[in-house]
């Protein structure tokens, strides 16, 4: 009866509105009508609201819900009962389902409320079916599983698109995401809902592309990444996976993971250089994790020569996004797309480099990777590019084994002699600190990079004086851990006197820093080095070096700036 009254009144509307458009059209008549028909006040009902009123209110969705799971319910009987075939059920069950999704996109937009519980209803159709489709009743294939819950989330986004229905798309998908990680799990077969979950992934960024439904980023991706991270688990391991688990090829577990990289860095680009869309968080952590969870892929199926393929790949990545970095992003004042790409270059250009070089070129091409960068940095005024000359620099230090041979030289049994490539890296370490204070600010990031700098040539400088020293002095005598100690507790207060004056002559203010800080480095030595194992006259020399240099330092200092007023005011 409800129902008849309801499409009483909307005839009675329906003509109402056609006596208007006829009036409007013949003026003659319209006034005769008018006259004969006073209009009648009509009242505005807010139609975004919820109503409890008999008619398309809360408790008439709910009620039109209730009867939709009932018919699922219904087919589920169907099915049990064998009276119809099964794959006949399957067509009707996909249908309904369908049916309901349908009618959730075609609500008025203000009837929010009603459409997303017509589309939760057709999830809550679609999902236990096709559970029980697959799992108890083994209708159907798990390709086939998955062929539909993709095509559920991509339908949403076509039957939302034109109107902009969120609550659609957001139902549809989570429950198509849902669905797809629990057959995932529950059947043993990875592949086809892998596949499905890239499928929702691309869909979901090829909305983001028009800055559609933004927000449903975050949890598909998550789903994505959570179903390959448990395919490489799985079949990464030294064995064969669990048995229950079926089997897949080697190109298609390479491809997989390669796949979901593609899908969110080409949106990620598309989005920062056509769109000038400024990059987010969530793109920032999630284009780290899908190269991460594609490297290990390339890495752990790709074979014996995978590694310097990667290596290659991430060094011409490494190229692409300094391009964009500096002819894109800083042409247009971008500074985050900048800042972050520039990042990626810098980092890339590492894996890149340790993945298909050996170690002695390795260091050596970063030993001119630091050089270069540094150069171009201050040639342009990026200090971007001078930070990632120091971390190429510290990397070579580190393959180049001048970290280690640091340590030796400056405490404990002293090492042997290095390779050539260590002192290659020495001198790079010096010429980058020469190089890069030429560009001076009082910004506090140029001061940390300035001191970082200084740290590493000093070293460099302490090492080759020291170690220049003591081969000298075992050329005449038979040198001791004793005497081993004593010239490098010599050779430390020196260079710390040496860098108080040089600091405050030539205003370089890291290098007073670092002088007080060579200051604490002999003291830390002094208590457990010399006076643990040095002999009492060796430790007495040190000591006396240590106590001449803790008064000379600050009238070094003093001195510089001194000669500094004199020739200003000269």
């Amino acid at each position: 009866m409800d129902d008849l009254d309801a499409f009483a009144r909307l005839t009675a509307r329906v003509e109402e509105l056609e006596r208007r458009i006829s009036a409007l059209e013949r003026p003659s008549e319209a006034a005769v009508l008018v006259a004969a028909e006073p209009d009648t006040p009509v009242s505005v009902q807010p139609t975004a609201a919820l109503s409890f009123a008999p008619e398309g209110g809360v408790f008439s969705v709910l009620g039109k819900a209730m009867l939709g799971i009932a018919g699922a319910y219904l087919l589920r009987a169907v099915a049990e009962s064998g009276s119809l075939p099964k794959l006949a059920v399957v067509v009707l069950a996909l249908a309904y389902a369908g049916m309901w999704l349908v009618w959730a996109s075609r609500m008025p937009s203000t009837a929010r409320f009603a459409s997303a519980v017509y589309a939760t209803t057709a999830a809550l159709i679609l999902a236990p079916m096709l559970w029980e489709l697959t799992l108890r009743f083994e209708v159907l294939p798990t390709s086939a599983a998955a062929g539909i819950v993709g095509v559920f989330a991509v339908a949403a986004y076509a039957l939302a698109w034109k109107r902009g229905l969120a609550m659609v798309v957001w139902v549809a998908n989570v429950a198509a995401v849902l669905t797809a990680l629990g057959l995932l799990i529950a059947t043993r077969d990875l592949t086809p809902f892998i596949s499905a979950l890239l499928l929702m992934a691309a869909a979901s960024e090829v909305a983001a592309g028009s800055n559609r439904w933004l927000w449903l980023r975050p949890p598909v991706a998550a789903a994505a990444d959570l179903a390959i991270l448990i395919l490489l688990y799985l079949y990464s391991g030294q064995g064969s996976p669990p048995s229950d688990y079926k089997s897949i090829a080697t190109p298609v577990l390479l491809a997989l993971g390669c796949i979901l990289f593609l899908v969110y860095g080409t949106s990620i680009v598309f989005r920062t250089m056509r769109q000038r869309q400024k990059i987010g968080f969530f793109e920032i952590g999630q284009a780290v994790v899908v190269f991460l969870l594609a490297a290990f892929s390339v890495l752990r199926f790709g074979g014996t020569a995978a590694a310097p393929i990667l290596g290659v790949i991430c060094l011409l990545f490494s190229a692409a996004c300094y391009a964009l970095a500096y002819r894109h992003f800083d042409r247009y004042h971008e500074e985050r797309n900048y800042h972050v790409y520039a990042t990626w270059s810098g980092a890339l250009i590492l894996t890149g480099s340790s993945l298909c070089l050996p170690t002695m070129p390795l260091a050596l091409c970063l030993s001119v990777a630091a050089i270069v960068a540094t150069l171009l940095g201050v040639r342009a005024s990026r200090l971007t590019l001078e930070f990632h000359g120091l971390l190429f620099l510290a990397a070579a230090a580190y393959a180049s084994g001048l970290l280690g041979y640091a340590a030796g030289a400056l405490a404990g049994t002293f090492p042997a002699v290095p390779g050539w490539i260590v002192w290659i890296v020495a001198a790079s370490a010096v010429a980058c600190y020469a190089v890069g204070g030429r560009f001076r600010t009082d910004r506090w990031n140029q001061r940390l990079l300035q001191t970082l700098s200084a740290i590493l040539a000093v070293a460099a400088v302490i090492i080759f004086l020291v170690s220049a020293l003591v081969w000298l002095a075992a050329i005449g005598m038979t040198l001791g851990a004793s005497h081993v100690a004593v010239i490098r507790t010599l050779i430390t207060c020196v260079v710390a006197l040496a860098l108080a004056f040089s600091g405050s002559r030539w205003q370089r203010t890291e290098l007073i820093w670092i002088a007080y800080g060579t200051l604490a480095l002999v003291t830390a030595k002094l208590l457990f080095e010399d006076l643990q194992h040095g002999h009492p006259g060796s430790t007495a020399v040190s000591i006396f070096l240590y106590a001449v240099t803790l008064i000379l330092v600050p009238r070094m200092a003093r001195v510089g700036r001194r000669l500094v007023t004199a020739s200003d005011a000269a």
